[in-house]
């Protein structure tokens, strides 16, 4: 009888899973398919065909894809592979405290390249995956102006601090804090646009709120001081740069695929203004699939009428790290970070990492996650393209979601990790 084990069935969404397929008939070539519904219905899948050894197994650990959705050894690639039924549809985990994702796992005979009502699998089995582990608590955060959710760990502390801040898509992204609070840390998801009585649009960068948020954290008894890290991406990653220049409450800042300086808008600070370096729309482009590339709407950073929008990152007291990914479609990561390392050297500094990963794309989020190469997002009239490449991206989040811990671990100290 043809049977799958998945281990764990019950797991945190950034822990590997191990998947294996016994009792086939030797050499039999077979479909394996994975799929899910996320909050708002709509199905992901993927599909990938393997042939059993000559035990009649498929051990995802050491079995090669032969054809599907990718080819080689990826024990994870099944996940990193989940794509929408919907076009452009891209997977975000939005009730991170309720439920989990259930995923199922169906071996089928032979090459099966569409879903039929006819063709029954052999066997099927059904998984769990956790963005937050047992004990962390979810408390929604209404003080002063600041909007948000603070993700604690389980115990009584403290627990290093962390800030995490998602980009231009603006609302509430709360999956890598509950993720984060899984690991130790105690996390605030921050809003600041789109969401509550926020402003819908983000007309400016007002640093003082960034600095209520922090100083928010860092009053709650069970938040390790004397300063917070922040976790960020894209416009938010861009706003955390600016945190860790100005702000003396940040000491650890992690900056995936943002840029060096301020644009599009103004940046206010006390009696600081930084005006922002405009977009240049006209650069757009399009693909023939219906997507758009912004990937050259920012002005270059060594033009000398913007050099006043560039951030003087040399006043950061705090590390910082820069995750690229050298497939970003969304900025030029890579320049932006490198502008940073020099200025920072230029000028005595050697607090700035950066981690390039070659074939990852923009939305380089906790492994296991799906890579997300276009996706439609909120004021964009044309769905964006992210950039990526499976297999790299698919690593690249492994591998940069335990630096990442490991760094905030570093320069804010603090307990070890929690696990389901």
């Amino acid at each position: 009888m043809v049977d799958i084990t998945v281990l764990p069935k019950v797991s945190l969404a950034d822990e590997p899973v191990r998947i294996f397929i016994s009792g086939l008939e030797p050499n039999q070539l077979v479909t394996l398919r994975a799929s899910l519904l996320d909050e708002k219905g709509f199905l992901f899948t993927s599909r990938v065909f393997y042939r059993g050894d000559a035990s009649g197994e498929v051990d995802l650990e050491r079995a090669e894809a032969i054809g599907g959705d990718f080819r080689g050894v990826l024990p994870m690639g099944l996940l990193w592979a989940l794509s929408s039924e919907k076009p452009f549809h891209r997977l975000m985990k939005r009730d991170v405290i309720g439920s989990p994702y259930r995923i199922t796992v169906e071996v089928f005979d032979s090459v099966q390249l569409e879903p039929s009502p006819t063709v029954k699998p052999l066997a099927s089995q059904t998984f769990e995956r956790w963005y937050v582990a047992p004990g962390v608590r979810r408390i929604a955060i209404r003080e002063g102006r600041v909007r948000g959710a603070l993700f604690l760990p389980p115990g009584d502390g403290p627990f290093p601090g962390v800030i995490d801040m998602f980009g231009g898509v603006g609302g509430l992204t709360e999956f890598r804090s509950g993720l984060l609070a899984s690991r130790g840390f105690a996390t605030l998801a921050l809003a600041y646009f789109a969401y509550d009585d926020l402003p819908n649009f983000l007309s400016e960068v007002d640093l003082e709120y960034f600095e209520e948020a922090a100083d928010l954290l860092l009053k709650h008894p069970k938040v390790l001081g004397p300063t917070v890290g922040v976790v960020s991406v894209c416009k938010g990653a861009e706003i955390a740069l600016a945190m860790a220049t100005f702000l003396k409450q940040v000491s650890a800042t992690v900056c995936i695929n943002g840029t060096n300086s301020i644009n599009g808008m103004t940046l206010r600070y006390r009696d600081l203004c930084i005006d922002g370096s405009p977009y240049v729309p006209e650069r757009v482009r399009t693909t023939s699939y219906g997507a758009m590339e912004i990937y050259d709407v920012l002005v270059d950073p060594h033009a000398p009428e913007h050099q006043d929008c560039i951030l003087p990152v040399e006043r950061a007291s705090g590390s910082l790290l820069f995750i690229v990914g050298g497939d970003d479609r969304n900025y030029n990561s890579k320049l932006y970070a490198d502008e940073v390392l020099v200025r920072l050297k230029r000028n005595g500094k050697t607090n700035g990492r950066l981690l390039f990963y070659p074939g990852a794309g923009h939305l380089i989020e906790p492994p296991g996650s799906p890579l997300c190469r276009i996706a439609i997002a909120p004021i964009f009239p044309l769905p964006l393209l992210w950039g990526g490449e499976l297999t790299a991206h698919g690593k690249a989040q492994e591998h940069s979601w335990k630096e990442i811990q490991h760094f905030l671990r570093s320069h804010l100290k603090g307990p070890m990790v929690s696990r389901l």
